[in-house]
């Protein structure tokens, strides 16, 4: 049997309470301590990230925040049990774009 994340069986039992849970999976924002890993050892490798990302350019804070306010808001009333993957399209590129490993 699958094993799901434990948002999944939370946000069933949280359901019964209209309490709704949801996690946010952020990638390279540019924080001072992304900006700090950008000019680090593995730098090249992240701004390589960035640059062959679909987004072409690392996330904000205020953008993160922004999807957490809608989940947290009175517009996220329905969702509930989900991941928001916030990478700018890193993770696609990896398995079937220009990141992929070779």
């Amino acid at each position: 049997m699958r094993q799901l994340p434990a948002r999944h069986g939370r946000s069933r039992s949280m359901g019964q309470t209209r309490g709704r849970i949801n996690t946010i999976s952020p990638g390279i924002i540019f924080t001072p301590l992304a900006k700090d890993e950008l000019t680090g050892p593995r730098g090249e490798g992240y701004r390589r990230m960035i640059e062959l990302s679909p987004a072409g350019r690392g996330g904000t804070p205020d953008e993160v925040g922004t999807v957490a306010a809608l989940l947290m808001g009175p517009d996220g009333t329905f969702i509930t049990g989900s991941d928001f993957l916030m990478d700018g399209g890193v993770t696609a590129s990896y398995f079937y774009g220009e990141l992929a490993p070779q």
